[in-house]
């Protein structure tokens, strides 16, 4: 699957959970609805990926976790803020500096119109 369609694929996905629910609630809500769109699509994905830090020839785990890893070619960020500060924007970016993911999506279901609450970030 392109980038394009899976990316557009999960927004529609993305959009039907928030139109199910709405706004206001916690992120581990929308991320296990989003787990059960994800497998009644048959789209693979991961939950809480681990992404550990390689640092020379070391491999450390630093606790971090990617919210959904979409085919091993996305990296979804799910939040459900007032507001989207720079350092969600960082944290998304780093999550795909590490990992080599070129592509991802940060998305904060605390929005009325959830395509309001979307950003795309490319490296």
């Amino acid at each position: 699957m392109k980038f394009d369609e899976l990316s557009n694929k999960f927004i529609g996905l993305a959009i039907e959970v928030h139109k199910e629910l709405g706004p206001g609630l916690l992120e581990n809500t929308y991320k296990q609805c989003l787990a059960y769109e994800l497998g009644h699509a048959k789209i693979n994905f991961q939950v809480e990926a681990e992404l550990p830090v390689q640092y020379k020839n070391l491999r450390i785990s630093c606790g971090y976790r990617i919210d959904l890893l979409i085919e091993n070619q996305l990296i979804i960020e799910l939040k459900s803020v007032d507001k989207i500060h720079p350092i969600h924007e960082a944290q998304i970016l780093t999550y795909m500096k590490l990992s080599k993911i070129g592509i991802g999506l940060l998305i904060n279901f605390n929005e009325k119109v959830l395509k309001d609450g979307i950003r795309r970030f490319v490296l």
